[in-house]
């Protein structure tokens, strides 16, 4: 499911259910976060919205013009402000709709307070307001598949080397924006920039591509923009000269932004890799996760411990994967290594995550062996990935998720550990409807993208 298209759609419903004329949008704070990520204010204008409000402000001038959309949580908090909103009502008429379910109770309370009857609309209840809901409809109905982040504590350690996934690890994104003030010599106008696949084509294109590939995209792009930069002297001698600049000065507008925003956080990250000594940390990760060898492993391990370069995170977090990954080998090497974690100075709060992680996903927790094939095909695969040697040591893991969704896609879950609801067993539901077992060639066949907890096949 596209989480981010569903909450376009449901405020597109809302907008288009309000009729024509001049809205105003009135939010809480979650509310306004998740409709600036989906949708940006020049589209959300086109569609007659030409003011965003926050319920909670104290200070909104009346405006008997303006439609109200209400879009709020059920909070016992937005509910009291509402019926103060509904008692003395800034808007000529108000369309109501909540994020979640609300209490018979509230909708009444609402009900009390709308003594002037400028509420058009509620929608509460998903089972009588079936319409509302009715363009989320599929054809194969929606599978819930509930997991146990325990069951693999090792995805969540890993550096990862996707675009999306590093900006996410590295640099932090909130609600599709992120902060650059602390990069050394940033522009002002480059503090804060937003990564958007809704209304950024490049990242849309590459924000699952390996990070080696990003460095070859944007040289192609600068390139791009080099030949497409107007002239310095370019001459406006007549109308249709100026025309032409007009009309493609937003244009050339639009990408330098695209150019600036990516060159600067490419550039960042690179900065914060070479900092942090990632690609040599990354490699002993993945050592970690990926090869048995034990002696080689806690060798790599105190050997970063012991470089300067290495930061106090990243060590504690090498130590945490050799203690997932060795914690009942007979020569297991973690005291020494919580020893030197010590030693390097910093705080006692990273060795005692040490503990607390083997005590979250250890073996004794575990409802699946992280480590070990779990048949001979995965056996057979394991060999030949082995022989024919990894193109790249960065993403040679893969997380378990991956494994259980495509055991699900094949009709192939246990009933002992994934126990079902519902009328049929999951091998019937998914391989019932085609009359034959998944191939990855059929119409709801998917890959995984590479995510912050995902690597991507490479």
């Amino acid at each position: 499911m596209n989480a981010v298209l569903a909450v376009r759609q449901y405020v597109s419903k809302m907008i288009e259910d309000s009729g024509p004329g001049m809205k105003v949008l009135l939010m809480d704070r979650e509310t306004t976060g998740a409709v600036s990520v989906v949708y940006t204010q020049s589209e959300i204008l086109q569609r007659e919205v030409y003011l965003f409000e926050r319920l909670d402000s104290p200070n909104r001038e009346p405006m008997k013009h303006l439609k109200a959309i209400c879009f709020l949580r059920p909070t016992k908090e937005n509910v009291e402000l509402l019926v103060q909103e509904l008692r003395r009502p800034k808007y000529s008429i108000y369309f109501i709709y909540f994020s979640n379910v609300i209490s018979k109770s509230d909708v009444k309370a609402l009900a009390e307070a709308d003594e002037q009857e400028v509420v058009a609309e509620v929608q509460q209840v998903i089972t009588k307001e079936y319409e509302l809901f009715d363009f989320r409809r599929t054809e194969v109905p929606p599978l819930l598949l509930i997991l146990d982040r325990s069951d693999d504590a090792i995805t969540p350690l890993l550096n990862q080397w996707t675009y999306q996934a590093m900006v996410h690890e590295l640099l932090g994104i909130n609600n599709n924006r992120i902060d650059l003030s602390r990069v050394p010599g940033i522009s002002k106008d480059l503090r804060e920039v937003v990564l958007s696949a809704e209304n950024d084509e490049f990242y849309a294109n590459n924000m699952y591509l390996n990070f080696a590939e990003i460095g070859t995209n944007i040289k192609n792009l600068m390139e791009d923009f080099q030949r497409r930069k107007p002239k310095e002297q370019q001459k406006l001698e007549s109308i249709a000269d100026m025309k032409a600049f007009v009309e493609n000065y937003p244009q050339f507008k639009k990408m330098s932004g695209t150019v600036s925003k990516h060159v600067t956080v490419v550039g960042e990250l690179s900065r914060l890799v070479a900092e942090r000594n990632l690609l040599e940390v990354s490699e002993v990760e993945q050592e970690l996760a990926c090869q048995s060898d034990h002696s080689s492993a806690l060798q790599s391990v105190r050997r970063l411990l012991q470089s300067p370069r290495v930061s106090e995170l990243d060590a504690a977090r090498l130590v945490m994967l050799y203690a997932l990954r060795y914690e009942r080998h007979g020569s297991s090497g973690l005291p020494a290594l919580l020893e030197e974690l010590r030693a390097r100075g910093g705080t006692d709060r990273y060795r005692k995550l040490v503990s607390a992680v083997v005590e979250y996903g250890g073996k004794r927790v575990r409802g699946s062996d992280l480590f070990s094939p779990k048949d001979a095909v995965a056996i057979t695969k394991q060999f030949l990935k082995g022989l024919k040697g990894i193109e790249n040591v960065y993403t040679q893991h893969q997380p378990l998720l991956q494994e259980t969704l495509d055991q699900l896609i094949k009709g192939k879950l246990k009933d002992s550990q994934y126990p079902y609801l519902g009328p049929n067993t999951l091998r019937d539901r998914y391989t019932g409807l085609w009359g034959t077992a998944c191939t990855g060639s059929c119409p709801w066949h998917w890959d995984i993208p590479g995510t912050a907890s995902a690597t991507p096949t490479v």
